[in-house]
């Protein structure tokens, strides 16, 4: 029967004989190689997504809202990382858009241009109730798109899991 000394010796002494036998070149590749491993490929992530909601014909509120979006739409540009943000109007807010009445529709211009990742949606029923209650057309800015319904929108893009933030 082998005791622990010897077996203990046994294994020591192969593995020395392994270590020996082994050419440098080989423990010299194999040491190299394991520094130059290349990095696992980083996963594409999912873009940011952005909802903010307008619903105040109030320009401090407008341009809350439109630092928000400039403000995240910069941060995740500077990272690198892909963003979608939409500013969605409705009720009162819809003022935002309007060609004739919005007090950011410069401003909104400019960011349009500059900044792709931000859209500007506007609620088609408050459209429609306001030409009713004005008797007139409403023109939007050139920016805006119209949805059925803002409150819908907001809700669809929530549960597509989208974040929601009111200014």
């Amino acid at each position: 029967m082998i005791g622990f000394k010897d077996a203990l010796g046994t294994v020591l002494l192969a593995g020395l004989a392994c270590a020996i036998a082994a050419p440098p070149a080989t423990a010299q590749a194999t040491k190299h190689s394991a520094v130059q491993a290349p990095k696992p490929p980083v996963p594409d992530r999912k873009p940011h997504r952005l909802i903010l909601q307008v619903n105040t014909n109030d320009p401090a509120m407008m341009n809350l809202a439109l630092n928000n979006a400039t403000n995240v739409a910069q941060y995740y540009q500077d990272l690198g990382e892909k963003v979608e943000i939409e500013v969605v109007t409705f009720g009162p807010g819809l003022h935002m858009l309007r060609d004739d009445t919005s007090p950011v529709k410069a401003r909104i211009s400019t960011i349009a241009l500059s900044t792709p990742a931000i859209s500007f949606k506007a609620c088609g029923n408050t459209q429609g109730n306001m030409s009713k209650a004005e008797n007139k057309e409403i023109a939007l800015i050139p920016e805006a798109t119209v949805v059925k319904s803002g409150v819908v929108r907001v809700m669809e893009l929530q549960e597509k899991g989208w974040t929601y933030v009111k200014p």
